[in-house]
């Protein structure tokens, strides 16, 4: 995830000829490319690494590094390349991590080797701070709504695409097919990546070192990246962590694990495009917020009782909804107060911080899970997304009230 830098005046262009136009097409498609790389075998993961002999405290680990690596590498890229004013070379190191994780995959069918796949796959992640602030330096400033949007609807269709996919491939060409795939997209991406151009701000407008301090003190951006570590560690203990093994308990067959997906994503995708504009004039920042957690725990905590497919996808066409509320209004408000030259460094932050819930949420659910069952994991998120309830209304008064409302504005998804 990421905002946009919101100063296209102020960015230069070099090492590939071809026009705008031309640069922001051949991105999207990379971006598409990503995104289908890291997210094809998403919905098989759990069940996957379980199939390898392994406990839920293990699947657990495995699901968690992802986030652990985020927490590690995030941070450090933004930084590095509002230092260095580059931004294609971490463009490159997220296209070959990506590929290099699916390649790790397949090295070996043990759980070991899927743990350290998925810590490479979650260093490909963390470079999508870059990706988000270069491809918003392709507009000016007045445009960036639209820059968001783009990004956005390329991002959703990549992840649907590549999770509706998944259950099927696996069932018809097994387990290891989905790595296939993921490897090859990612190395087509990266040979269209060589012609992007680099991407770098005026002199003037250069990161420096000494600025840090103040960036991740910005008391807004810090509150709002606590809310979304609770919000991802719901995330990714239900939708890409345990509720496809809670389909599987149920009978679903891997085939069918595509209309689960299905029923998140849509909603979700909707959501995040028109929900937190619609909600937020009638609720305000701080309602919607409130009501998209508050719905997400309803639902989170259905999704052990549901006997059916069918009804465990209905709670997940209500969970994709509620948690598309959230994340565009949170992203939002985290680079709100930053000045533009300083945005990478801030999302690095917001997203270091916020893989801390991508790896807590559910490694923790998977110790939850060995104790109660997959009851217990989902015990888990129902309280973290109330407790994020909670949060909202103490922490964003004070934005609503000085009139602080993002809610009217597209904003970038990406985990």
């Amino acid at each position: 995830m990421a905002a946009a830098e919101g100063r296209g005046d102020a960015v230069t262009s070099a090492g590939a000829p071809g026009k705008k136009g031309s640069s922001r097409f051949f991105f999207l498609v990379i971006v598409f490319m990503f995104w289908f790389s890291s997210y094809i075998y998403v919905p098989v993961l759990s069940p996957y690494v379980e199939h390898l002999g392994a406990s839920y405290v293990m699947v657990g680990a495995v699901l968690g590094v992802y986030g652990l690596m985020q927490i590690l590498f995030r941070l450090p890229i933004g930084i590095g390349s509002d230092v260095l004013n580059r931004r294609r070379p971490f463009i490159y190191l997220g296209l070959i991590a990506s590929g290099a994780s699916c390649l790790l995959f397949l090295a070996g069918a043990a759980p070991g080797w899927a743990l350290a796949a998925r810590a490479v796959s979650g260093i490909a992640a963390s470079a999508w701070v870059v990706y988000s602030v270069m491809f918003a330096g392709y507009f000016p400033k007045e445009e960036a709504g639209r820059a968001m949007g783009m990004l956005q609807f390329t991002t959703v269709i990549a992840q649907l695409t590549s999770m509706m996919v998944s259950g099927y491939i696996v069932d018809h060409w097994g387990w290891n097919t989905p790595f296939v795939i993921g490897g090859i997209v990612a190395a087509a991406a990266l040979l269209l990546a060589l012609r992007l151009p680099e991407q770098q701000l005026e002199k003037r407008d250069a990161m420096r070192i000494k600025d840090l301090a103040g960036v991740v003190k910005e008391p807004l951006l810090v509150k709002v990246s606590l809310l979304s570590v609770l919000a991802h560690c719901v995330l990714f203990i239900t939708m890409f962590g345990y509720t496809p093994n809670q389909a599987l308990n149920i009978g679903a067959s891997k085939e069918s694990l595509g209309w689960l997906t299905l029923a998140f994503m849509l909603p979700h995708a909707v959501a995040t495009l028109y929900g937190s504009r619609l909600f937020g004039r009638w609720l305000g920042d701080r309602g919607t917020l409130m009501l998209g957690f508050a719905g997400s725990a309803v639902f989170t905590l259905l999704i052990p009782s549901m006997p059916t497919l069918a009804a465990l996808c209905a709670t997940q066409i209500g969970n994709g909804f509620m948690q598309g509320l959230i994340f565009p209004l949170l992203l939002g408000k985290s680079v709100s107060g930053v000045a533009p030259f300083k945005r990478a460094t801030a999302m690095g932050f917001y997203q270091a911080m916020y893989a801390i819930g991508m790896s807590s949420g559910p490694f923790v659910a998977g110790w939850m899970s060995a104790a109660y069952g997959l009851r217990g994991g989902f015990w888990l998120g129902a309280i973290a997304a109330s407790l994020a309830a909670v949060l909202s209304w103490f922490w964003i008064r004070t934005a609503a009230e000085n009139g602080k409302q993002l809610s009217g504005e597209r904003q970038l998804p990406g985990r």
